[in-house]
């Protein structure tokens, strides 16, 4: 028929790989994907499973947006709130499906950092090993004045930076 000739589906964003928010702010996650004639949008758990929602939890709109509410700590749940999702559309021409989206809450609590006290001689290097709750240690960069150290004389090694110590000196009187 004709309105076979005009049937698409497409991806809007195939690069959506990761989902990263606080869990004060919550989520909104698109489906990235449309079509001709209008889609039918659907969410999944990487296992196969669709998705259900969970009232002031989880909730999937008209659109195909994904929502994850914003929660205390206390309500921390890993398969809603750290898990791999994908979204499917469908309509006549056809069912795509995207790729994987891992969505992952970081809970917003107090925490501490502090870097372990280190000594080392001029012209040697020093490790310096942050220390932070395992929550947010993914999160950790290390920067001198605002600037990034992953380059040059600074070599940045999981949660450790090791450091010429004749650069630290060669601006001290």
């Amino acid at each position: 028929s004709s309105e076979d000739l005009h049937a698409s589906l497409y991806f809007i964003n195939a690069s959506l790989q990761e989902v990263v928010f606080a869990s004060t702010t919550g989520a909104l996650v698109p489906c990235p994907a449309e079509g001709v004639p209008r889609v039918t949008l659907r969410w999944y758990l990487a296992t196969g499973e669709e998705i259900y929602d969970v009232p002031g939890i989880r909730h999937v709109h008209p659109n195909g947006t994904l929502q994850i509410f914003p929660f205390p700590p206390s309500s921390f749940n890993n398969l809603i709130h750290d898990n791999t999702y994908y979204c499917t559309a469908e309509n006549p021409s056809g069912k795509i499906r995207s790729q994987d989206v891992h969505i992952k809450a970081v809970l917003r609590e107090a925490y501490t950092v502090r870097v372990e006290d280190q000594k080392a001689m001029r012209g040697n290097a020093a490790v310096f090993k942050c220390i932070i709750s395992s929550p947010v240690e993914a999160y950790v960069s290390w920067e001198k004045d605002t600037v990034s150290l992953v380059s040059g004389k600074w070599s940045y090694l999981g949660l450790s930076v090791i450091h010429d110590m004749d650069i630290a000196f060669s601006k001290t009187p």
